[in-house]
């Protein structure tokens, strides 16, 4: 199969891009390798993909259609795979602008792309802020998701609306994905277990918010890539009726919204001392309040994604965070001398 990959330098859909090429795909991945974070480790990234002689890459910003014209026309890929955009939720609050012209503009360049080129199944990356200060846990696909608390959520939940009236004016096969707080290897620098286990590792202190009163429903990036990976099978259906458990299809349009979580939430300082217990060290913490724009928890309820798929994320903090770290010691040539130093 013929994949396109929007986000291949990235944290996510190196990691995807990585499984589908090692699967037999052909991929062409796009990505404008921006300094929003470490441009090496996007470059690091990119080249465990260039050893593939069934991978191609454009180094192309999404809001460029025509590049971006180019490049689908060059590939005509069978499926496409947007992930990339402006990450970030905090990031967001000073910078908005990066949010609607990445978030929004480029979506809908990819979009209407795949439109003219009639591809088999559009996936879209979302996200679980799209479901803001909801309070009912877990949280389920047809929950009410009118309310984001910040521009980095508003922007998804744009490109979420875009897609689905595309899918019903023109047949377009899409899901959307909504992710919970993905970790893992060759992660993001700004997300918080990295910036916790860079700090800790250079006796640095970690910025705690909510005095540790949290729950994040914890994903390893393994488990999501592999849900991505079959979900690419199974292309919505036009028409496909409401069931209790697929509650969130859209029977205008062959549309579908799937949450991808772990469905086990973990506190956050439980997650941190995972982080001390491989380092080795203690963490030095400020306690600080809630951020503008946070929630308290989030909850996946993964029903739908086992119902289409049969798969359910199962890697646990303990087995995940040891191979983050196990990478990051490696990666950056850290060792327990310079953690306690």
């Amino acid at each position: 199969m013929k994949i396109l990959i929007t986000g291949t330098a990235g944290f996510i859909g190196n990691n995807l891009a990585l499984r589908l090429l090692k699967d037999g795909h052909d991929v062409v991945g796009i990505d404008a390798v921006t300094a929003y974070y470490d441009v090496q480790l996007k470059r690091d990234r990119l080249a465990r993909l260039d050893a593939y002689d069934t991978y191609k890459s454009h180094k192309i910003r999404l809001e460029n259609m025509d590049a971006m014209q180019m490049a689908f026309d060059d590939f005509e890929p069978d499926c496409v795979v947007h992930l990339a955009g402006q990450a970030g939720v905090r990031y967001s609050l000073d910078h908005p602008r990066a949010y609607v012209e990445t978030n929004v503009t480029g979506s809908f360049n990819v979009i209407e792309l795949s439109k003219q080129h009639k591809v088999q199944h559009l996936v879209i990356a979302s996200t679980s802020s799209a479901y803001g200060a909801n309070d009912v846990y877990p949280f389920k696909e047809n929950d009410r998701a009118a309310f984001p608390l910040t521009i980095y959520a508003a922007t998804k939940q744009a490109s979420e609306l875009i897609a689905h009236s595309h899918s019903h004016l023109f047949d377009i096969p899409t899901t959307i994905l909504r992710f919970f707080t993905v970790y893992g290897p060759w992660g993001r620098p700004d997300m918080a277990f990295f910036l916790f286990t860079k700090a800790i590792f250079e006796n640095e202190s970690i910025d705690v918010f909510n005095h540790g009163k949290m729950m994040r429903d914890f994903t390893y990036v393994d488990d999501l890539t592999k849900a991505i990976q079959l979900l690419l099978k199974t292309p919505p259906v036009k028409g496909e009726p409401l069931t209790d458990v697929a509650d969130s299809l859209s029977p205008v349009a062959p549309y579908r919204i799937v949450n991808i979580g772990n469905a086990n939430p973990v506190q956050l300082m439980d997650f941190i001392q995972e982080i001390e217990k491989n380092i080795g060290v203690s963490a030095k913490m400020n306690m600080l309040d809630m951020q503008p724009g946070d929630v308290t928890k989030t909850f996946a309820n993964t029903d739908l994604l086992q119902s289409l798929t049969g798969y359910q994320p199962s890697v646990n903090i303990e087995e995940g965070v040891k191979a983050f770290v196990d990478w990051y010691r490696e990666y950056y040539a850290v060792g327990l001398n310079q953690a306690k130093s």
